[in-house]
């Protein structure tokens, strides 16, 4: 650990990106590295009535990362068992509830993510979290063919319909709650630049800037009170439904079938080679920030740095886009790259090069230029 800080003594970070970047977006990063340009911070020199639709707006993306993707045939089934009473204000109750969870997670965990930002990533590298979370998902999924039934009621037998009812909604705001944990492998960088820029509002005297936070989880939240809505005002019950169930179920064990292969995969030691030395590349790329900084030197190119984790959704789905297009990997073959494993953000080398690196999160982009 103490070799790699001393070996980026030697050199300065021109530019950073984190999370999942569009083509254009990148080769604007690399652009804006090699010219030195200064990277303009996602709010600056915008009012705060522009910052809130932008942070709602991009709360509203979120439910498009690799990390809520899969848990959305979970939340639908969620949502459309919940809409017995065949009402559409009831069903919008429960998307809202549903939502109300998500949105009180972001606003809480927030403030927390920013003090500890590998959180997120330490939960998500433990093989144990993975597993836990695919075996709930088995159940859930195995509910959909009614191999057992989910009924918290009978536990309760003088339980009133009321009171079903409010277990129902609890159920929903309990696993919109789930929903937002689980994406915080993926959101984590943008929740911290929302809390840092709000942070820095809130320095400045601007005390509505903490609610920013809670207004990214509004965003992420708002399609559900809508889905709710539409799911419990269906056409009348008949054998469709047992396949639209089914249908769900076989969403429901695949995402388990999922967690459960990055659980194994984590827990028969996939990732033990986190942060080793290679003296060559493979497929151009280093495993190493030693080796790259020491073929840098041989080359006198810059240096790419790719901080990735194997339970980085986000990861994957770069190298099978942006990091696979061309233009991008003919714009890298200027620089020496190099993938460095940060499987656990809270261990050490990976902790102490993310702080050198300002990073918040998986997967970061550093390109580094000597200062010699």
């Amino acid at each position: 650990m103490t070799d790699i800080l001393a070996l980026l003594d030697g050199y300065q970070v021109a530019g950073s990106a984190a999370g999942y970047v569009g083509t254009d977006e990148f080769l604007a990063f690399l652009n804006a590295a090699e010219s030195g340009a200064a990277q303009a911070g996602w709010f600056e020199g915008r009012g705060m009535l522009s910052v809130l639709a932008i942070v709602f707006a991009g709360g509203l993306a979120l439910n498009l990362t690799p990390c809520v993707l899969p848990m959305i045939p979970i939340n639908l089934a969620i949502l459309g068992a919940g809409g017995q009473a065949r009402s559409r204000l009831r069903g919008f109750l429960l998307g809202s509830t549903y939502g109300s969870g998500m949105a009180l997670a972001y606003g809480l965990i927030g403030a927390a993510v920013i003090v500890t930002a590998g959180t997120f990533g330490a939960i998500n590298a433990s093989p144990w979290f993975n597993l836990a979370i695919a075996a709930v998902f088995v159940v859930l999924g195995l509910a959909m063919f009614d191999v057992f039934a989910i009924d918290f009621s009978r536990f309760l037998p003088a339980m009133d319909a009321a009171s079903q009812r409010r277990g129902t909604l609890a159920m929903a705001f309990g696993m919109g709650t789930i929903a937002a944990v689980l994406a915080g492998a993926c959101v984590a960088p943008v929740v911290i630049q929302v809390v840092l820029f709000s942070s820095e509002r809130y320095t400045a005297g601007t005390e509505a800037a903490l609610a920013l936070p809670f207004v990214l989880g509004l965003g992420m939240a708002a399609p559900w009170p809508l889905a709710g809505a539409s799911l419990s005002v269906l056409p009348k019950p008949g054998a469709w439904m047992v396949r639209v169930k089914q249908a769900f179920g076989v969403l429901i064990l695949g995402t388990a079938v999922y967690y459960g292969y990055l659980g194994y995969g984590l827990m028969t030691g996939s990732s033990s080679n986190q942060g080793t030395a290679a003296a060559g590349a493979a497929d151009g790329w280093y495993p190493s920030i030693e080796a790259g900084l020491a073929a840098a030197e041989r080359e006198g190119k810059p240096v790419f740095v790719d901080l990735w984790a194997t339970w980085c959704k986000n990861c994957v789905v770069m190298d099978n886009t942006t990091l696979a297009d061309p233009a991008v990997t003919s714009r890298l073959d200027d620089y020496v790259k190099v993938k460095f494993q940060s499987e656990d953000p809270s261990e050490s080398p990976v902790q102490e090069v993310m702080e050198r690196f300002g990073a918040v999160g998986l997967p970061t982009y550093v390109v580094l230029h000597s200062t010699e």
